[in-house]
């Protein structure tokens, strides 16, 4: 009797997720493979798990695209008394802003800093405006994008868990609706012109070749 009392122990110590604001996300997840509702994420029980951590992926899948509310431009960095930057946990993409006299710096991530492949260091000396991506929770997230990744993490989910075709093809109905919706806000959230979205304004950007060169 002492193994099975032991494992009833460790499994009430596993902690549950009180993360409320995503409970609609995944109810609507759990019905779509004939689930009922949860009234709390509580994560011992493994339909809710795996809803949840899909819905999780999914959401840093969406937002890493870069959307127009999760995309700053000119985002100042400065660096820290050890000369380097260290890079916030919710940012999702970063690199030098045009028109800020560092374009010559190549920087990318690495070890959690913002590290110049040109001149090999983590130093830097002033500060570096830079265009971010960042990953919001879900409570920050526009309706639209919300709806769109609650439909993609039940396309997963289904086929996770189902493993039914044709109730995936009905998921995936619903996720190409959900990102039309999604783009339909991208677009008029953006003021997107027919010559793109500069950020000093709607002008022509010329195409540069000594850009594609570069790669």
């Amino acid at each position: 009797m002492a193994p099975f009392f032991y494992l009833y122990i460790l499994i009430m110590a596993i902690p549950t997720t009180n993360a409320t604001e995503e409970l609609p996300a995944i109810n609507q997840i759990l019905a779509s493979v004939g689930q009922a509702p949860v009234t709390t994420l509580d994560q011992t029980n493994p339909d809710v798990a795996i809803a949840y951590d899909t819905l999780l992926q999914v959401s840093r899948e969406i937002q890493s695209e870069g959307w127009t509310f999760n995309k700053e431009q000119d985002y100042p960095f400065t660096p820290d008394s050890n000369n380097e930057i260290l890079i916030p946990s919710n940012v999702l993409q970063i690199d030098i802003s045009d028109g800020t006299g560092h374009e010559e710096m190549d920087v990318i991530r690495r070890k959690g800093k913002l590290y110049d492949k040109q001149e090999h260091t983590y130093t830097f000396t002033e500060e570096l405006k830079c265009d971010v991506v960042w990953l919001f929770d879900w409570v920050d997230l526009p309706r639209p994008i919300q709806d769109y990744i609650t439909a993609r993490a039940s396309c997963f989910t289904v086929s996770r868990i189902v493993g039914d075709g044709q109730l995936y093809q009905m998921c995936m109905q619903k996720e190409s609706y959900c990102r039309a919706m999604a783009l339909e806000y991208e677009c008029n959230q953006g003021d997107y012109t027919f010559f793109g979205q500069p950020k000093d304004g709607n002008y022509y950007n010329s195409y540069k070749p000594y850009i594609a060169l570069q790669r």
